[in-house]
């Protein structure tokens, strides 16, 4: 099967603090016990705070800690950007050298050898390091403008085959799919003339019904979880990559957990397995016709 692109129109805790009374005062310090002791400890606690002055004090070190971390907040925001950490802000060599380590854990059995023939070279990348904001999906029209400008005019082509994009745009969350997809379809993206966009995960559909659905529709982007996608693609023949030209990995993402896409071992899995390492798409990659941006 063709790859590549080529069916496609080319258009923290509070401290509590006990004043230490000198040993020497201790000693010289009158004996004010009487008989049955008690005159001696109402001195003692005539010595102690009152608790209105423990809640003052308490109260007084909170609001310095207050201040302390807003002093700390506002040299953060004058130092500049936060320095990002997910392989999104990376340059193309470090997001291929993240990848095969998660590819590693991936395919546990396989070879050194095995596993440098499924490494993705730094070549494959578009270099997405320039886009040091957030990554929201309402962002999405302009981060294609500004690191993956071909796949902005290749949306904008009218699709020859069904069920042949030329985007798959993978994310570890169906509502997350279904925001992005509502962004793809607008006319900054898909123009005039641009494909339909498909949203390919298991929530509310069958397999069965996307694969009906991808065989009789032109599809110019398509959106889904790695399960799905995966699915699609090993399972059926209704998606195919005859129009492929690139591919999103929704890797800055995180759920109520903190986690990414390739945080959670299944999702990982599927998206090294089902999507990026299968023959015609590992193929396409390397050959230069399918390019990795991570979103």
């Amino acid at each position: 099967m063709a790859t590549g692109g080529d069916d496609l129109d080319d258009n923290l805790l509070l401290d509590e603090f006990e004043e230490d009374v000198p040993a020497a005062e201790v000693e010289d310090a009158p004996d004010n016990s009487s008989e049955d002791g008690n005159i001696g400890e109402e001195a003692e606690e005539d010595q102690r705070p009152t608790p209105k002055q423990s809640e003052a004090q308490i109260e007084k070190k909170r609001k310095r800690r207050e201040k302390d971390k807003q002093r700390k907040k506002r040299k953060i925001a004058e130092s500049g950007p936060p320095v990002r950490e997910e392989l999104g802000y990376r340059t193309p060599e470090e997001q291929s050298d993240g990848l095969f380590a998660l590819q590693k854990k991936c395919f546990t059995d396989l070879s050194t050898i095995e596993l440098d023939e499924k490494r993705i070279p730094a070549s494959a990348f578009a270099n997405t390091s320039s886009w040091t904001q957030a990554r929201p999906h309402d962002e999405l029209v302009d981060f294609i403008a500004q690191c993956a400008p071909s796949l902005q005019k290749r949306l904008g082509q009218k699709s020859k085959s069904n069920g042949a994009p030329t985007l798959l745009f993978i994310t570890p969350a169906a509502n997350r799919a279904t925001d992005v997809a509502r962004v793809l379809k607008t006319k900054a993206l898909r123009g005039e003339k641009g494909g339909e966009v498909a949203k390919l995960f298991a929530r509310h559909f069958k397999l069965h019904e996307h694969a009906s659905y991808l065989l009789k529709t032109k599809v110019g982007a398509a959106v889904g979880t790695p399960g799905r996608v995966g699915k699609l693609l090993t399972e059926t023949e209704s998606l195919s990559t005859t129009a492929l030209s690139h591919i999103i990995l929704d890797v800055t993402l995180r759920d109520a957990k903190e986690r990414t896409l390739f945080d959670i071992p299944e999702t990982r899995d599927e998206v090294f397995k089902t999507v990026l390492g299968i023959p015609q798409i590992l193929k396409a990659i390397k050959e230069g016709k399918v390019e990795i941006v991570l979103f």
